[in-house]
């Protein structure tokens, strides 16, 4: 199946507009319930206000949310924001870490963020499993786990390790344009013969 999205898919840009790694982990914190169109409208704003992790670990919380505030759940995802640029600065020395170990320790980093920023930061080999990658790896038959930790390893045995994480965005952009949870496009798409729901719909 990695193939034949890669077929479909031969370039997947990462969604989410940024410049360096802080900007990509602060956008991708802010990504969470919300659209990639919508964080790409609040972040130049944001990150003109807070360029690095040292201003917005300072930053007035208020300030903050205002800025956020059309991505949701700003109060949380801002208290994410300051506490996440501030353990990068005083632990770090500003530098977003480039491992899980060290990602997922950040506050409001989980093991899907940290996966983000591996796979389409640091080049390494990772898969970041989001509520599209969850339902299509159930529906193509990829796994039968409700568990993001067990379906991201389901995943590992079944995709090539150089193709992790590009795979995983195609799936994302699939579950979006061609198999939504309700009315998927059956008739057009590339994965029919290989899916194990095919004709339930």
């Amino acid at each position: 199946m990695a193939e034949v999205l890669a077929e479909e898919r031969p370039v997947v840009p990462m969604p989410l507009d940024h410049r360096n790694s802080f900007e990509l982990l602060a956008a991708t914190i802010l990504s969470a319930q919300c659209t990639d169109v919508m964080v790409n409208k609040v972040t130049p704003a944001l990150f003109a206000r807070y360029p690095t992790p040292a201003d917005m670990a300072a930053a007035d919380i208020g300030e903050l949310e205002e800025l956020i505030r059309p991505t949701g759940f700003f109060h949380a995802k801002a208290k994410s924001l300051i506490g996440m640029a501030d353990a990068v600065e005083q632990r770090f020395g500003g530098q977003v870490p480039g491992t899980m170990d060290e990602l997922v320790t950040l506050p409001g980093v989980g093991r899907k963020t940290a996966s983000v920023m591996l796979g389409h930061w640091f080049d390494e080999p990772a898969i970041a499993v989001d509520t599209h990658v969850l339902r299509l790896s159930r529906r193509l038959g990829l796994t039968d786990s409700d568990d993001p930790v067990r379906v991201e390893a389901d995943l590992k045995e079944v995709w090539p390790r150089d193709m992790w994480a590009d795979t995983g965005l195609r799936l994302i952009m699939h579950g979006r344009e061609v198999c939504p949870a309700r009315r998927p496009k059956c008739d057009t798409c590339p994965l029919w013969n290989a899916c194990v729901s095919r004709g339930a719909f």
